[in-house]
């Protein structure tokens, strides 16, 4: 794979979190790039807007699709201050983007007290076992949204 990075966007994404840091926010901040140039930025506002979804990545992948107007990000790149955790992972994932470039590890993030390490042990676990049970229940039932999905023709495939 050919990298393509350019240190800019990268800059970019540290200054956000620095920023975000000095107007009472978390220390994380992203930026989606098409083309060459930014095409939506991010800064983490979990604790500024009682969020715990509100990290910089998922802000600026949000801004992205809505400024593109599709749920998928192909050919676009991520920059981010710090190395995405699950849950953005998971968000990169379904945007289907196809870069991501970051500044600091996981392990600078744990030192900084932001250790995400524990969830991704979680996700090996049986659900039953994990620090928040879960179980399952009306399986069949569920099912019928499924189904209901398949039989759509008009549905629209992600």
């Amino acid at each position: 794979m050919s990298s393509d990075f350019q240190p800019n966007f990268l800059q970019r994404a540290i200054a956000l979190a620095i920023e975000n840091v000095r107007a009472g926010g978390g220390p994380f901040g992203a930026v989606i790039v098409q083309n060459g140039e930014i095409i939506s930025e991010g800064a983490n506002r979990v604790t500024t807007e009682s969020d715990p979804t509100a990290h910089a990545e998922i802000v600026a992948i949000r801004a992205a699709c809505r400024k593109l107007e599709n749920f998928q990000l192909t050919g676009c790149d991520l920059y981010a201050s710090a190395e995405p955790c699950p849950m953005c992972l998971g968000a990169i994932y379904w945007a289907r983007l196809d870069r991501v470039f970051y500044g600091a590890s996981a392990a600078d993030a744990a030192a900084a007290e932001f250790d995400d390490a524990f969830i991704f042990r979680e996700f090996a676990k049986p659900p039953r076992q994990r620090r928040i049970p879960m179980e399952q229940h009306l399986r069949e039932e569920a099912l019928a949204a499924f189904q209901a999905w398949r039989a759509n023709p008009n549905r629209t495939p992600y």
